[in-house]
């Protein structure tokens, strides 16, 4: 295990832990992690995906988003010139994700890995989705042809589960973060009541109002998955059914999915007694993730 240091397409400077098996496979295949909310990546589930995956010849790097812990400098580097600006999941905009993960996979190319799987966790699903989509939209073949297959950890509807959260008061908080928007105050947090964690406006605004390129996770509406189904990599989707953050039964979530995402590659299922974290069931969840990649080089 190694600390590498990278560059996001921006600037913003960014590290993280590269796992690294004694036997690596012909092609050089790795995993890259993206984490979740107020996040890191020194999780123990990363610690045992990493093992399990080291053991067929695969490397695990997992590296800390704009995104991770709660609140943070970002610090960045641009052609020499220095800045800093606030960070962490209180202030971070979910769509720069986008120069995060592509800053990655360029660290990661230029290691020499050929073979790379996008692998999210919550919040890191979003980013991940959404940055494929990205990818596609502007014909980045030279990325593309390196992203072997997706795996989402507990992809979440936020804007639908924000609103249930919120109940009534949503539109009450809305509007609040309305109102200090037009003064200009968007770095201001919202009251405590308005999130599961500190959050500034400009944050609830962007999973509140300005989430057209995040809302794609829309499990309780009927739509077609569209963002989800430009995935054209084999894909692994996972859910717990135990204090997990989705608003219908787990088994319903999956078989809903089943029907309605085309990929003909798709491993779609939840593990028995999981919570959001799969906390106890590591090594189970890094198992199926592991015989997920075994197949698709079958």
């Amino acid at each position: 295990m190694k600390r590498i240091d990278f560059l996001a397409t921006d600037g913003v400077i960014l590290n993280g832990l590269l796992y690294e098996s004694n036997n690596k496979t012909k092609n050089k295949e790795i995993v890259i992690a993206i984490h979740g909310m107020s996040s890191n990546c020194f999780k123990k589930r990363d610690e045992i995906i990493a093992k399990n995956l080291n053991e067929e010849g695969i490397d695990y790097f997992c590296f800390n988003n704009r995104g991770s812990d709660l609140v943070r400098y970002l610090r960045k580097d641009i052609d020499g010139k220095k800045e800093k600006k606030l960070g962490g999941t209180s202030f971070e905009d979910v769509l720069e994700s986008y120069e995060d993960i592509v800053g990655a996979i360029l660290k990661i190319k230029e290691l020499g890995y050929e073979n790379i799987y996008l692998q999210g966790h919550s919040l890191g699903c979003t980013k991940i989705v959404y940055t494929f989509n990205e990818l596609k939209d502007e014909e980045s073949k030279d990325i593309l042809q390196n992203i072997k297959g997706i795996i989402l950890l507990s992809l979440i509807d936020i804007p639908k589960v924000l609103k249930v959260y919120l109940r009534e008061n949503f539109e009450e908080y809305l509007k609040l973060a309305q109102d200090k928007e037009s003064t200009n105050n968007l770095e201001d947090f919202m009251p405590k009541e308005a999130f599961i964690h500190p959050i500034s406006v400009k944050t609830f605004l962007r999973y509140a109002r300005d989430n057209k390129e995040i809302d794609f996770a829309r499990y309780l509406d009927d739509v077609e998955f569209e963002k989800l189904n430009n995935i054209d990599v084999p894909i692994f989707m996972r859910w717990g059914n135990d204090k997990e953050m989705i608003l219908e039964e787990a088994d319903e979530l999956v078989q809903k999915l089943r029907n309605n995402i085309n990929n003909p590659k798709k491993d779609i299922d939840y593990i028995d007694g999981a919570d959001h974290g799969y906390k106890g069931k590591e090594e189970i969840l890094a198992k199926q993730i592991v015989e997920f990649i075994k197949n698709i080089k079958r």
